[in-house]
């Protein structure tokens, strides 16, 4: 089975129904759901997603939407170590760094499935936006 982190564009994609990104972030989604692929966040990713849908949702709203989402994607731990990777990696966006950086820690991920692949460049793990990973799962 495949694991993959999936970043807050791939999630915000779905949420906001952007388009023309929402279907493949949706198609994505119901990977996970179905258990074909094992999809992640990291807290930082959970955090901006709760920010983003606040400025548009009530809480309550907002929390049923993360508390559905938790019932078939996992979530990364991030600690002292990968802080301290992100910030002497050499990244320009600290961010991503956090999130390569726990999705090393965990030792088990396939990819990073993001729109923002140029920020990943010094990543060690394979990273592909959503449409590149749905082709590559179906081949």
């Amino acid at each position: 089975m495949k694991r993959v982190l999936i970043d807050s564009d791939v999630i915000l994609d779905f949420f906001f129904d952007r388009a023309p990104f929402a279907k493949d972030a949706t198609i994505l989604l119901s990977h996970c759901e179905s258990g074909r692929i094992r999809g992640y966040i990291t807290p930082v990713i959970a955090s901006n997603t709760y920010y983003l849908l606040s400025k548009t949702a009530n809480h309550k709203k907002v929390t049923e939407k993360l508390i559905q989402l938790l019932t078939f994607i996992d979530v990364l731990t991030m600690d002292k170590s990968v802080v301290e990777r992100a910030i002497n990696s050499g990244f320009t966006d600290f961010e991503d760094a956090l999130q390569n950086y726990a999705a090393i820690q965990h030792g088990k991920i396939d990819a990073i499935v993001t729109r923002n692949v140029k920020d990943y460049k010094r990543s060690e793990i394979s990273v592909l936006t959503p449409e590149l990973f749905l082709k590559v799962l179906t081949t």
